[in-house]
């Protein structure tokens, strides 16, 4: 049994977030693990260079009163995440920064400054046999997940489970999004994740989310809500209800279900009360070959054709696009070229991982679905 929480916070207002906080933890029994001398590594969302009012990252108001409460309890806490980009200490001081995080240092917490990254097998996993991580969760006896609930282009939301894809030093995971292209494998890569670094408590920033083009360059959506739980799978499910996602969609939870790791659910608070009814979601399509297992030739074409069709890709605004070729540097399948200052994308070679969506710093990659797919999902 599951247990979630879901309380009212109307804004970042300091006080505010105290109070919505330890509601959300009171009835789950938060941080009643936490004893004086431990070491907490609270794994925040820190994707890239962002505001805080971008809704793109974990707020730091939050994360502020998060840390006074574990330190109140003797904890010695430790914020970190390996944003997209070098894992390196210039470049994630300057992501602390931009993020507002440096302020979160007065009540004695720290900001991750070990930067070296390790090797290990993982013998659990169902996809992952192998990975690296960032080892500064090595010195933690415990994790807390603090997560921004946010649209996402290839997975169709990032919240709990996703964001521990955080634990992947920032210029390995394009290589993740090349091994594991299709939804299905990168979703059983995150859970895998997750299985091999298991947090003792998730809490979602749902006070304002990301709704469109996320997780970094979507519309900030006010949902005025705080989520925790003991588990990142109960707690998506939650996050999934309530921006109307359905959570058959969401091949994260489809994944955690054939481990048999969703079981059921002890709500404290409403969430239908939270549910934002016209949400704006990144809409995806799973990578079914229609034509698998049809060995003639109009079966192979139709399953082509019909995934022309319907399937999302990444598209740019050049008008938007300010030629930094970052999309083309960060590609895992080095889809991109760059034309007279602008990126090019050679859609044969595309894996649609929405690696240049997600890292463009201006937003002018935007997932784009075809007049097909459009036209079948009204």
């Amino acid at each position: 049994m599951s247990k979630v929480s879901i309380v009212s916070c109307p804004d970042y207002e300091i006080n505010a977030v105290r109070a919505a906080l330890e509601a959300a933890l009171d009835p789950i029994g938060g941080l009643d693990f936490v004893r004086p001398g431990m070491k907490i590594a609270v794994k925040a969302n820190l994707v890239s260079m962002m505001k805080p009012e971008s809704a793109a990252t974990t707020h730091p108001a939050l994360l502020y009163a998060l840390s006074e409460m574990l330190i109140k309890k003797g904890a010695e806490v430790v914020i970190g995440d390996s944003p997209g980009g070098l894992y390196t200490s210039p470049y994630v001081n300057q992501v602390y920064a931009a993020t507002g995080l440096k302020k979160v240092t007065e009540t004695g917490a720290k900001l991750n400054q070990n930067f070296s990254h390790r090797h290990t097998e993982n013998p659990n996993g169902v996809i992952v046999k192998d990975l690296e991580y960032t080892t500064y969760l090595d010195d933690a006896d415990a994790i807390i997940n603090f997560c921004k609930l946010k649209t996402h282009g290839m997975m169709g939301m990032s919240a709990c489970v996703k964001n521990m894809f955080g634990v992947i030093p920032g210029t390995f995971k394009p290589e993740y999004h090349y091994k594991y292209p299709k939804h299905t494998e990168f979703a059983d890569m995150l859970v895998d994740l997750n299985v091999r670094f298991p947090q003792q408590l998730v809490i979602v920033d749902a006070i304002t989310g990301m709704e469109g083009n996320g997780p970094t360059a979507g519309t900030p959506r006010h949902i005025g809500a705080i989520l925790a739980s003991d588990s990142p799978y109960a707690c998506d499910r939650i996050c999934a209800k309530i921006i109307g996602l359905d959570e058959k969609e969401l091949e994260t939870v489809q994944a955690a279900e054939k481990r048999g790791l969703n079981d059921e659910i002890t709500l404290y608070g409403n969430p239908d009360s939270f549910i934002v009814s016209d949400y704006e979601l990144v809409r995806t399509r799973k990578e079914t070959d229609f034509g698998h297992g049809r060995q003639s030739l109009i079966g192979g074409l139709l399953g082509k054709i019909i995934h022309w069709a319907l399937c999302s890709v990444p598209s740019v605004q050049k008008r938007a696009c300010i030629g930094c070729k970052k999309c083309m540097n960060i590609c895992p399948a080095k889809a991109i070229v760059m034309k007279s200052q602008k990126p090019v994308i050679d859609r044969k070679a595309c894996i649609r991982c929405f690696c240049c969506q997600e890292f463009c710093p201006v937003g002018a990659m935007k997932v784009k679905r075809p007049a097909i797919a459009k036209i079948l999902n009204r």
